[in-house]
């Protein structure tokens, strides 16, 4: 472990890219700086001032493009294109798919923006999420298959839709969460969670679904909807990983936990 400080204000949000030899900062307001690893120190390389307003989420696609309103590419120097994403309240999480060819974004609106490139325009334009939403997004996931959507709210529900685009992807087959899957369908609604949902992870087969909320508990759903829930005696985790078949989450006071079931172990 290494220890580095990147000035003295704190830091709302970051984003490494693929291998950890590049880093991308916010100091809670609108500016993203990228560095770049140089031995035991970190060089900045570049500084993205053109965001209006506090960044509160980042995210990459191995670090080809950073997005939040605008959206980052590679060609030397980081430049901003246009996203489409229609929404009339802050956007609070951002999510990119697998395959690198969407994103998905959540927000206050009660919905979710799914964003891709028209490639005539050079611009990203979306497509709303809406169904059953009753409140603020707070967290998303892409299943391995890189169409269904996994949602996190602050109307303690957690959601599976499906992102299918058939614009830019060839049509799904069944999964084990359904098997129609026209864009915006749903295919799970695990209701009252116990909190705001603050995070959801698919797990690596993608035919679980793990969640955390902010009544300090664990829930792990699986595409025959089985559910296993756990409280534990902590403070709320704000973010979880899948470790294989285990588990980690991560809490406000720097906590870290691991988790396994009794049949993985």
């Amino acid at each position: 472990m290494s220890l580095y400080s990147f000035g003295l204000e704190p830091l709302s949000c970051h984003a490494w890219n693929k291998d950890k030899t590049q880093l991308a900062v916010s100091p809670n307001n609108n500016v993203v700086s990228i560095y770049q690893k140089n031995g035991k120190e970190w060089d900045k390389t570049q500084e993205l001032t053109e965001h209006s307003g506090r960044i509160t989420g980042k995210t990459t696609a191995l670090f080809k493009r950073n997005l939040k309103t605008h959206l980052f590419k590679r060609d030397g120097v980081w430049k901003p294109t246009l996203v489409l994403v229609r929404i009339n309240r802050a956007a609070t999480c951002v999510k990119w798919s697998p395959l690198e060819n969407k994103f998905a974004l959540g927000s206050a609106a009660r919905l979710i923006s799914v964003c891709y490139f028209e490639k005539e325009n050079d611009w990203w334009l979306s497509k709303h999420i809406k169904k059953a939403i009753r409140s603020t997004v707070l967290s998303l996931d892409w299943h391995p298959n890189n169409i269904l959507l996994a949602a996190g709210s602050s109307d303690l529900d957690c959601r599976v839709f499906s992102a299918y685009i058939k614009d830019i992807e060839d049509k799904p087959g069944p999964t084990a969460w359904g098997a129609k899957m026209p864009f915006g369908e749903l295919l799970l609604e695990q209701k009252d969670c116990g909190g705001w949902v603050h995070s959801v992870s698919f797990s690596p087969s993608g035919d679980q679904l793990a969640l955390v909320t902010h009544s300090s508990s664990l829930v792990v759903v699986d595409a025959c909807l089985i559910m296993t829930y756990t409280h534990f005696n902590v403070f709320p985790a704000d973010s979880l990983g899948w470790l294989c078949r285990a588990l980690n989450t991560r809490d406000n006071v720097c906590d870290s936990l691991v988790y396994t079931s009794k049949s993985s172990a």
